[in-house]
């Protein structure tokens, strides 16, 4: 049997991950010509056709199914191995880390100061995006992990797996005190919250309910940085995890009442082949529960210089 041409099968590999030739031939800077002839000489090869059109999509035959399990495992062992090379920059390990756009990024520098050795031996590069970006940037091995207040999108994916770093309960802000008992005193006020697709937003609405609380909301956001800005700017009362405290009380709002009924979770999300890497073991293996009790012995110095502590 003569040689496969493993270009060819990574043009394939590509365009059924993709979903489409044009998003294929856009990743791989080629154009659609160039693409759809490599696989019609593939398919000359294996004497057969590896996608039908459905409508507008591609979807993959028989043929294609059975080629792609194989190219999928070629390629993405190939893919670990070059990260396991590429780990090596300089004299130092690479340690590329995702954050989500709607994590506390002093959070997220606490959590990666304790991996990371004052000896330099790894060199960290941090990206900041949604975590839908990230999950998809993870998957193309792009990253090593990614920090994130949500690990319901990695539970789709059996490559990527998924730990929780720790949990908190949640604390109401507002520009101003409020002369009322909390919880009592969030009918005050126009409430901010996150949206009902969200889980502290679900959580929050239950929890009115079971207070009996008579709330009146203003708005509902999908981007808490957004939400924090309308309080900021003394629109409402706003809630966020009580693991953020400090950074929200230093732009001088007011603490009206904390729960532990609402929980926030934080996780880390990898690949397997990522376990072995020295900053991902190092993670995996530190306990991060006084962190999120806010017993953190860095966090409380920061609040006792800004004059927060108890």
């Amino acid at each position: 049997m003569q040689h496969l041409n493993y270009n060819h099968l990574y043009y394939f590999w590509m365009v059924k991950r993709k979903g489409s030739v044009a998003k294929a031939a856009e990743a791989l800077c080629l154009t659609p010509q160039t693409i759809t002839g490599q696989m019609r000489l593939l398919e000359n090869r294996l004497k057969g056709s590896l996608f039908k059109r459905v409508g507008r999509n591609l979807e993959a035959t028989e043929l294609g199914e059975v080629v792609f399990r194989y190219t999928d495992k070629m390629f993405n062992l190939s893919y670990e191995m070059l990260d396991l090379l590429n780990y090596q920059k300089d004299t130092s390990v690479l340690f590329e880390v995702g954050i989500a756009d709607a994590l506390s990024k002093a959070l997220a520098s606490r959590v990666l100061l304790t991996v990371i050795p004052h000896d330099g031996s790894i060199h960290l590069a941090c990206y900041e995006s949604t975590h839908e970006s990230l999950i998809a940037r993870l998957r193309e091995h792009k990253l090593d992990i990614i920090l994130s207040d949500c690990a319901g999108e990695s539970l789709k994916y059996s490559d990527i797996l998924s730990k929780k770093l720790g949990e908190c309960g949640v604390s109401f802000f507002c520009a101003h005190s409020i002369d009322a008992p909390f919880p009592a005193c969030l009918e005050q006020e126009k409430l901010l919250i996150p949206g009902i697709r969200t889980s502290l937003g679900q959580q929050l609405h239950s929890w009115f309910a079971e207070k009996n609380l008579n709330v009146s909301i203003l708005g509902e956001f999908d981007d808490a940085a957004m939400m924090k800005a309308f309080g900021y700017f003394k629109r409402g009362i706003f809630v966020a995890p009580s693991i953020y405290r400090h950074d929200i009380l230093s732009q001088g709002m007011v603490l009206l009442g904390e729960t532990s009924d609402i929980k926030e979770e934080y996780h880390v999300m990898f690949a397997e082949r990522m376990i072995q890497h020295p900053a991902v073991k190092s993670l995996l293996e530190t306990d991060f529960t006084d962190l999120f009790l806010g017993l953190d012995q860095q966090v409380q110095d920061f609040d006792n210089r800004l004059g927060f502590a108890d």
